[in-house]
């Protein structure tokens, strides 16, 4: 295949000589004729192990050559890696200026030569980047109206400085967003030689999940030097606690707890949290980390009772109680909370939670319910037609059948906010993307996939 990178530092450089390696053939392109020039030596302009030998062995075959020309770049190829800096602004924003114009002038030369083109963003790039920067630029190039020849997807890298070389053959994944089903195959054969999963998704998930990623790596490194000076002030081996924890690859290392949905709750982690966070202030250890889990978990239960007064209505049915499906335990559950807030904003509410009957409970749990909350109990309901009876809206507090059930019966007109976000895209049920929750009007069974969010 003919590929251009465009930009020659740090991702442009590896990206261009590994590409190059796999066969295919590669022109780079900078607007620094330094790195130009060095480039087409052999000479690696960053500093990264191996990559200078790379770039000699690939520049002497001629896999790879480097250009400050835009138009001779294009002109020899057939698709374009965008993979030049976004640096930060001084107020955090992510600069797109290298980004408009290198695709302004890529533009340029496909306006003039009318040839199909694939161009690729490799550089990290917010959300909404591809459709309000890189297709806006390459429009104002060609400058002659649509163009559906001239496709446009997102691929991220996942290199680490120091092992970029190793990380490009064997990333965690390939991942490109695109629209169109020709653009991910001509990005599957660019990658045919990589030892990764291939993952097609959307434009915008592509983009945001290069931020998740990087924003979860720094919340790891964050949380384990505040781990390791938790035990360093209670005189714990800080390294062999962290080694026996990623031992858990149930839990701690996997999946567990990284679905998007409600506040935690339940009878350990809240009391484990302020525990940690205690201890924290008694050895005058600083945790910012974790000294905000709480107040996060707190603001995730006041969004959810806002986003229920927002609705105007004064009718709410409410399906579970417990702090998450498939248990009796109300202990510090978020939806208690948002219960209690909306009772004291005069709300009407029933409450349907068949793992919660009263009549059921027993031990800690009946006498939270007896002594906590009895003015709660007073409001639950034996079944789903006796909650949809009183409801002008429905407040979805755990994800599972029962839920499902009253869902399904729902009627015209009830609004439904869902804090679990887990009934998106269901065949029965389609939300609209919230903030925090996701809420929308039920208008009939056959409208439900195109209403509007309810503000």
């Amino acid at each position: 295949m003919r590929v251009s990178v465009f930009g020659l530092g740090y991702v442009g450089c590896v990206t261009a000589a590994r590409l190059a390696e796999a066969g295919h053939k590669v022109i780079g392109v900078d607007v620094n004729d330094q790195k130009v020039a060095m480039v087409n030596s052999g000479v690696s302009p960053i500093v990264e192990p191996g990559l200078e030998e790379l770039l000699g062995r690939v520049t002497t075959t001629g896999h790879l050559r480097a250009t400050s020309s835009c138009e001779e770049a294009v002109a020899g190829s057939d698709l374009a890696l965008i993979c030049v800096g976004t640096p930060s602004q001084r107020n955090g924003r992510m600069s797109a200026e290298a980004l408009a114009r290198a695709c302004r002038g890529i533009g340029n030369v496909l306006g003039a030569t009318g040839k199909p083109y694939t161009v690729v963003v490799r550089s990290t790039v917010m959300p909404g980047t591809t459709a309000e920067v890189i297709v806006p630029a390459l429009r104002a190039g060609i400058g002659n109206g649509e163009r559906p020849d001239v496709k446009v997807a997102v691929n991220p890298e996942f290199m680490r400085e120091g092992t970029a070389l190793r990380d490009f053959i064997s990333p965690p994944f390939t991942l490109v967003g695109c629209e169109d089903k020709a653009t991910s195959w001509q990005l599957r054969e660019l990658y045919e030689k990589v030892d990764a999963q291939f993952v097609h998704t959307s434009v915008r998930t592509a983009e945001m999940l290069k931020y998740a990623s990087n924003a979860f790596h720094a919340l790891k490194v964050c949380f384990a030097n505040e781990i390791g000076d938790l035990c360093n002030a209670t005189r714990v081996d800080a390294r062999e606690v962290m080694r026996v924890f990623c031992l858990d690859h149930k839990l701690n290392i996997s999946a567990a707890y990284l679905k998007p949905g409600f506040a935690f709750g339940g009878s350990c982690l809240p009391k484990d949290i302020r525990a940690l966070n205690q201890l924290a202030r008694a050895a005058e250890v600083d945790t910012p980390v974790l000294a905000t889990l709480l107040p996060a978990n707190a603001a995730r239960i006041r969004a959810a009772a806002a986003t229920v007064l927002a609705t105007r209505k004064r009718r709410i049915g409410v399906v579970g109680l417990a702090f998450k499906s498939g248990t009796d335990d109300l202990r510090e559950s978020p939806i208690v909370a948002v219960v209690e807030c909306l009772i004291g904003k005069g709300l009407q509410l029933r409450i349907l939670d068949h793992n919660v009957a009263v009549a059921r409970l027993t031990g800690a749990n009946r006498r939270y319910i007896e002594e906590e909350i009895p003015h709660i109990s007073k409001l639950m309901c034996e079944g789903e037609e006796e909650l949809l009876e009183h409801a002008e809206v429905l407040l979805i507090g755990n994800a599972d059948e029962q839920s499902e059930a009253v869902l399904r019966a729902a009627r015209p007109g009830q609004v439904i906010v869902d804090l679990t976000r887990n009934f998106r895209g269901r065949s029965a049920f389609a939300y609209s993307d919230g903030s925090e929750c996701l809420s929308l009007p039920i208008d009939s069974a056959s409208s439900r996939s195109a209403l509007p969010l309810v503000h």
